[in-house]
C-alpha cells in the first residue's frame, strides 16, 4: 500500500469533509481516505498511484478542487 497526501480546495465544514471522502472512496485503486478539514488535506491509502488528472475528475464532480500536494 502507499499513501498520497493531496490539497483540496472549497471544503469549510464537516459536510464538505464527508463528501470529499465519500468521493475519493469510490475510486477503486483507494483503500482508505481520511480527510483534515484544518488544513484540507486529504490522505489517501492506494494500492496504485492514482494520477492528478483522476484527483481533479473526481473533486470537481462534487465541487470541489484538486490544489496539488502539500510542500513538505
Amino acid at each position: 500500500y502507499m499513501k498520497q497526501t493531496i490539497l483540496v480546495g472549497g471544503m469549510t465544514c464537516n459536510h464538505c469533509k464527508m463528501h470529499v471522502e465519500k468521493a475519493l472512496k469510490t475510486l477503486p485503486e483507494v483503500t482508505d481516505v481520511k480527510v483534515t478539514l484544518a488544513n484540507n488535506t486529504a490522505e489517501v491509502e492506494t494500492f496504485k498511484v492514482i494520477t492528478d488528472e483522476t484527483f481533479k475528475n473526481i473533486l470537481s464532480k462534487v465541487g470541489y478542487e484538486f490544489k496539488g500536494y502539500p510542500q513538505l
